[in-house]
Formats: structure tokens, C-alpha cells, sequence
């Protein structure tokens, strides 16, 4: 007996009626979308036929097209038991066109450029290649599928949140009658992350039914989607503000910015957010805040928990470049583990899409003379140093204009050492820094503003600086010792204590290297003595950390004048990271991180540099950067570092958790939420809310903590969501972290993303905060 069961063929009138359904519900999504009537969104949901490219030889037509929620992507596919064949808008990274990917260069030839696109996904998921018959139709694609992005990302969340509890109502609606029995209501519930019992849902359902019909249409369904989207907690609060004829007057929303949000504004202020947030024209034209309006304003930027005028560049940028932390990646080329992982141009891509501005080149000789990328000693593929360059040159400046640092472990012969100076002179151009910046020896760094736009070379070096003001004729090469790490790398490869070795340098890549001259550390007081401002070494994290412990002051001052890099261990061969926070409590610039092993310590990194833009530089506090300053992160002797705080917070509710497990229909999310501060060791602190049973959609804890605070300046807030289990360990459902100092105080939302750093769309937090000054 067959264990396939086919669906009765429905006949012509049914499948008019049912297109004519689909085309309705396509036209509703459209206008949610701003996009009523637009010619792009009407040819993405009539899809059209592309070529998929996997291979030379793997060269196939498949149909895709925009399914009637206007966020889901349907393709054709071949394979008998392929369990899905869609991917939604929220996947998708960026849209390339052209050529743009490893797999188009190598499987397509150049006459085909303006007919190739790409798709890059976020996380793990391989793009997707396409061509289409012509170069106006791919840019057809490419246009039409970015304005619908574009369109999804503007939707504030609470259209976001209706978008996607009315697409799951629909879908729920398996028949496509436009109503909703009680079956469907409790399928409804489950795929929005709600497990109630059955007398809670037919308590529910009836409360609805008002026609006594067994099931629900029209007003009724609207009466279940208001009672289900109910915001208790926002009812309590806006009820004890909402003072004049049952609304919030300006006067009344001034108090509660007053008194809630302890914001320094005035009438005239609260009047702006009702010009801005107001939904009701009646409201509006009496200077009142409707409780829609109200949430509107709590869950867009105003009522973000990063203060909006932190959002963009706000901070000193003409600083020396050594007076910031810089967002740092290492070995930026893999994409997977130090071992056997691939390495790939897209990872030096998506390191810097993420404002990362000092990026790892590991050169080795090529077989056919050309210099190549990989990770030395290991069986990591390899890639083509040129094309590296070319990536970064493409793409180092989409995020933020401030410098690239290019850090490199040279391990080549003399000869390919000088195509790599050709290459980095050639393609970079003149924003490859290739002579100091003035007329004069400088004694100092040149700041991030005066280095927009350019590239820096970190690297070993012949001579000192001063070489580059005089006209005598640099030899053509010399010796220098190795990178540290290179020579980490190889004595963990050899297991043995190995003599550094020296290796010949080629004038050409030497001369290019200026302000990031790589020497070995011989202790702080030799460096001090003996090293200029330019001159800069690399630590391994176990040193890095064994000097923080035992020589923070050292250290801190060591970073006043000079750059330091940190490292991981080279037995970190899962690409598994270290903890940064102590590295910046010292003063350290570049902490390399493993930009492709998304967990707690990326999520720290990320929070570190959110504020400023995301621009990949945060100017260190005051006391990081005065000669003066005797601060020590392990001892805290009084000094203007100590400014200590008490963090009131109060984790409310959540909203629209995302399910874990969405093949399991009955998998339900048991959320609890951890608030976490990481700063100087007296500030380190966790506290965690209990967990809720079977509800992802709207628990709610309304549980307080407190948390004391020495070094504010240095202190990060983590809050992270996880789904509870009894018998494992518990799933990440979302996190989020930002600096404190950069947290609004009040009534906030936060904003949920997944492990690798992605927007959770509609799901967050809702909290209380307040940082007051300690009595």
C-alpha cells in the first residue's frame, strides 16, 4: 500500500476560487508592506525561471518565486523528499550582482557577469547562485528582491508582529475558508509558541464565537487577535498616566518621561513623540497619546534600551588610532574550525559587513608563484591571496568608513613576498597608507578621522620609520624574526619547543608597513625604553592574561603609547574563543576574536562596539588614556574610574519567542531570562528569572534585580533568553548586550538576536531600568 496520500483534485471553479484567495491575501501583505500595487512585488509573485548554478556541470533551471505572505521564497525542486523548498526574506544576509561569489568565478565564465546574482544567507546556509536569461531581468531580481527587504526592515515591530501573528492565522487556516474552528485555533497556537489546555482554549474560543457557530469569522477572529495580542503590563502602565479623558495629554506623557524615564525634557518634547508616534489624526489634533500610540513610541527607537543619540557617531574620533578599542578578527579566512575548515573570501566579507577593522592574512607560497591564504601546518583549503585583497578592497568600507587594519603572518619566499606588495599597491590604490601622514617624523598615531577611507599594513618591518623622510636607498632585502604567533602556530603543530625562526623580507612589503610594525615583547619597561609609539607586539591570550593579572597598571600604561594585539591559544583548534572583557579592561586595542564561532564571547564583541555607529571603534574611557592614571581593574583603588552605580533592573515580559524545534508541532519554549554584567571582576554578576511552562509568545516574569557597579565605563550588560530543560543543557532562544553607559533608563524594549547576531523580527524583551548613583 502506498504511503503517499494525494490531496482530491479540486476542481476549475475551486482552483479560481482558491487563486483568486491567494491573489487577495498577496494584495493584503503588499499594502502591510508599503508596496500596494508595485509592479516589482507583482513580478516576484509571479516568479520566473533561473538558473541554479552548483558546479560546471550542475547547471539547472528551477522555478522561484514570492509566496502570497510576501516574506517567504518558494523554489522547484526536484529531490523526491526534500522536506522544505523555501526560505524566507528574514534569511537572506545580502543580494550581490554580478560574479560576486567563490562559485560563480569558478564555475561561470565573464561573458555571463551581468546576467549572475547571488544570494548570501546569514548563519552557515551556502548562497545561493543564480543566472537569468538576461542582464535586465537579473537586475529585475535583484531590485525587486531588495526593495522588499528594504520594505520588511523599515516595518516597525509592532507591524512587524501583526504581519506575522495574521500570516500564522492564515496559515492555520488549512482549509481556506476564512474561518477558524477550534482545531485550528489550538494549531494556531502551538505555531506561535503557546501550549494552553483545552479548557483554556475552549474557554477562549467561545468567549469569541459570539454567533454560536463553531467557528470564527470575520470580527470575531479580530476579537481572539486583540484578546491574544493584549499587552497587560502596557495597560497598567498607561493607565496610571493616561489622566485626561481617559488618554495621555502632553502634560501627562511629560510626567511619565519625567518620572519613568527620568529623561531631561520638556513639553515641547513630548509633543514631538506625539506628532511622531500618534496613530489616531483625532488624538493627534488635541495633543493626546492613544494607548496605540503609546506602544508605538516604546517599541521604536525612543524606546529603544540603547539611547538613540549613542546609536550613530557621537564620540571624539581625531583621538590617536591607539586610543580605541578596535573590532578584531583572527584568522579571518576561516569559516569553520583551525584544522580541516574551509577558508573563503565570503568570511574576510562578512567580517568586515560586521564593522570588523583589523582583519588576519596567513601567507604562504602558492605552487604556481601566486601567494595563498590558509592556516599553516593544518589541512585548511586555501585561497588565493589577490582575491583576498580584492574582497577586502570591495568591501571595507560599506559599514564604516573608519581604517582597515590588515595584519599579516608572512611566511613567503622573497619573491612572492614582492607580488604581495604588488597586489596590496596595485589594488588597494591610494587607500593603502604607503607613507606617514605630515611632512615630519610623527610621534604619535594619526586618529580614525584622519585615516578614513585607507588601509593600514601590519607587519614585520627592516628599519625604523624614520627611514621613510630619508632619501638613502633601502636594501633590497633583510632578515627579521617571525611573527610570535606564526611561531606559536608552528611549535603547537611540532608539539616541541621550537627556536624562533628568521626569515628573509623583501624591501617592497617591508616599505609599506608603518604605523603597525610587528617586534617581540621583552617586558614593559624595555618596551618603554627602546621602542617607538609605531613599533607594536602580538600576545598570546595566556600571557595576555598572566600580565592583565599581574601588571595591569603595566600594562594599561603600555597601552597609552603603543598598540597591542591578543591572540588565541593555538589550541583553540575548534575555533572556540577567549573572554575579552579583561583584554579591554587593560587597555588593549585589537582583541582578535574567532568572528565565525558565534557564542558568548562574539556576543560581548558585538555588544562592546554597538554604540558609535557600529563603526568598529569605541573611544576607551578617560582613565585608559591619561598618563596619570594608576588604575588597576584587579585592585580598584580609589581614582576617577570609581563612579559606583546600583543597576536596578526588572525583567517584564517577553514577546514572540521564536520556536526551537519547528518540526515539532507540540515543541513549546519553557523561557527564562538571565541578565548578565561583565566588566572589571568586582562588577561580574548573573541573576536569572524562574522559567514559564509552555508559553513563548507572551510570558511574563515582572521579577526585580540589583546589581552594584564600581567601574560603570567598563561594564557591558548581557540579557539572554533560554528555553529551560530539566534534563540538558538549556537552548539559547535570543540574547542581546550593550556597554551599560550606553542603557536608557526606564520602560524599554529589547531587541532579540540569535546566536550568530542576526534580529530575532517581532520577538524581545520588555524591562524596567534604572542606573543610579549608589548612596
Amino acid at each position: 500500500m502506498s504511503c503517499f496520500h494525494k490531496r482530491p483534485k479540486r476542481t476549475k471553479s475551486e482552483e479560481r476560487a482558491l487563486q483568486e484567495q491567494m491573489q487577495k491575501v498577496a494584495q493584503e501583505n503588499g499594502k502591510r508592506l508599503g508596496l500596494e500595487g508595485d509592479s516589482d512585488l507583482q513580478f516576484l509573485l509571479d516568479g520566473g525561471s533561473l538558473t541554479k548554478i552548483l558546479s560546471s556541470s550542475w547547471q539547472k533551471q528551477r522555478y522561484y518565486k514570492l509566496q502570497e505572505d510576501c516574506r517567504t521564497v518558494w523554489h522547484e525542486s526536484k529531490k523526491i523528499f526534500r522536506p522544505k523548498n523555501t526560505f524566507t526574506i528574514d534569511d537572506i544576509e545580502s543580494i550581490r550582482k554580478g560574479r560576486q561569489s567563490e562559485g560563480f568565478k569558478k564555475h561561470t565564465s565573464a561573458s555571463a557577469e551581468e546576467k549572475c546574482f547571488s544570494i548570501f544567507f546569514k548563519g552557515r546556509k551556502k548562497n545561493l547562485d543564480l543566472m537569468a536569461s538576461s542582464g535586465d531581468e537579473a537586475n529585475r531580481w535583484v531590485c525587486s528582491l531588495e526593495k522588499v527587504i528594504k520594505n520588511i526592515h523599515n516595518l516597525n515591530h509592532q507591524q512587524k508582529s501583526e504581519h506575522w501573528i495574521i500570516n500564522c492565522m492564515r496559515k492555520a487556516d488549512k482549509n481556506n475558508d476564512k474561518k477558524m474552528t477550534l482545531k485550528e485555533l489550538k494549531h494556531f497556537l502551538r505555531t506561535i509558541n503557546v501550549e494552553i489546555d483545552d479548557n483554556y482554549a475552549e474557554e477562549l474560543f467561545k468567549k469569541c464565537d459570539k454567533s454560536n457557530s463553531g467557528s470564527l469569522e470575520d470580527s470575531e477572529i479580530k476579537h481572539f487577535y486583540d484578546l491574544l495580542t493584549c499587552r497587560e503590563e502596557i495597560d497598567v502602565i498607561y493607565g496610571t498616566y493616561a489622566q485626561t479623558e481617559g488618554q495621555m495629554s502632553s502634560r501627562d506623557l511629560l510626567n511619565f518621561l519625567l518620572n519613568e524615564q527620568r529623561e531631561k525634557v520638556t513639553v515641547g518634547d513630548a509633543l514631538k513623540l506625539i506628532e511622531k508616534y500618534e496613530v489616531d489624526e483625532t488624538a493627534k489634533e488635541k495633543n493626546h497619546m492613544t494607548k496605540d500610540g503609546f506602544l508605538m513610541y516604546l517599541q521604536h527607537e525612543d524606546g529603544s534600551i540603547l539611547n538613540p543619540a549613542h546609536k550613530n557617531v557621537y564620540q571624539d574620533m581625531s583621538q590617536p588610532l591607539n586610543h580605541y578599542y578596535i573590532s578584531s578578527s583572527h584568522n579571518t579566512y576561516l569559516t569553520a574550525d583551525q584544522l580541516r575548515g574551509p577558508s573563503s573570501t565570503e568570511a574576510y566579507i562578512k567580517a568586515l559587513m560586521k564593522s570588523c577593522r583589523c582583519v588576519e592574512l596567513d601567507c604562504w607560497d602558492g605552487d604556481d608563484g601566486e601567494p595563498i591564504i590558509y592556516h599553516g601546518y593544518t589541512l585548511t583549503s586555501r585561497i588565493l591571496f589577490r582575491d583576498v585583497i580584492q574582497a577586502i578592497k570591495d568591501y571595507a568600507f560599506k559599514k564604516s568608513d573608519y581604517p582597515v587594519i590588515l595584519s599579516l603572518e608572512n611566511h613567503c619566499s622573497v619573491g612572492q613576498q614582492k607580488l604581495m606588495a604588488h597586489y596590496l599597491t596595485s589594488i588597494l590604490g591610494d587607500a593603502l597608507v604607503t607613507k606617514p601622514l605630515g611632512n615630519c617624523m610623527p610621534t604619535s598615531f594619526p586618529s580614525p578621522e584622519e585615516l578614513k577611507g585607507k588601509f593600514i599594513i601590519k607587519g614585520k618591518r627592516l628599519n625604523k620609520l624614520d627611514a621613510a623622510f630619508t632619501n638613502n636607498a633601502t636594501i633590497e632585502e633583510g632578515t627579521v624574526s617571525e611573527e610570535d604567533e606564526a611561531a606559536d602556530c608552528k611549535e603547537n603543530a611540532q608539539k616541541t619547543k621550537s627556536k624562533k625562526s628568521k626569515i628573509k623580507l623583501a624591501s617592497q612589503l617591508s616599505d609599506i608597513v608603518l604605523y603597525c610594525k610587528s617586534v617581540h615583547f621583552n617586558g614593559f619597561e624595555h618596551a618603554k625604553d627602546n621602542l617607538a609609539f609605531y613599533e607594536m607586539s602580538s600576545f598570546k591570550e595566556s600571557k595576555a592574561f598572566n600580565l592583565a593579572e599581574t601588571s595591569g597598571t603595566a600594562f594599561l600604561h603600555h597601552n597609552m603609547d603603543k598598540l597591542s594585539r591578543i591572540y588565541p591559544a593555538g589550541s583553540r583548534t575548534d575555533s572556540s574563543n577567549y573572554n575579552p572583557v579583561p583584554m579591554w579592561n587593560v587597555g588593549c586595542q585589537i582583541v582578535a576574536l574567532n568572528f565565525q564561532t558565534p557564542y558568548k564571547e562574539l556576543h560581548l564583541n558585538q555588544g562592546r562596539f554597538l554604540p558609535n555607529g557600529f563603526c568598529g571603534y569605541i573611544l576607551k574611557p578617560e582613565f585608559q588614556r591619561s598618563l596619570s592614571s594608576q588604575f588597576n581593574p584587579t585592585t580598584l583603588s580609589d581614582g576617577p574610574w570609581l563612579k559606583r552605580k546600583v543597576f536596578h533592573v526588572m525583567v517584564i515580559s517577553a514577546q514572540q519567542l521564536p520556536k526551537l524545534n519547528k518540526d515539532k508541532n507540540k515543541s513549546i519554549v519553557d523561557p527564562l531570562v538571565r541578565v548578565e554584567i561583565h566588566g572589571v571582576p568586582a562588577d561580574n554578576a548573573s541573576k536569572e528569572t524562574h522559567y514559564i511552562e509552555n508559553n513563548g509568545f507572551s510570558p511574563m516574569w515582572n521579577e526585580k534585580f540589583q546589581f552594584d557597579i564600581h567601574v560603570p565605563e567598563l561594564a557591558l550588560v548581557r540579557f539572554v533568553v533560554e528555553d529551560y530543560d530539566s534534563t540538558s543543557q538549556n537552548d539559547l532562544v535570543g540574547q542581546y548586550c550593550l556597554p551599560l553607559t550606553n542603557t536608557q533608563n526606564g520602560y524599554h524594549h529589547v531587541p532579540l538576536l540569535t546566536k550568530r547576531g542576526d534580529v530575532i523580527p517581532s520577538a524581545g524583551l520588555f524591562v524596567h531600568l534604572m542606573l543610579l548613583d549608589a548612596q
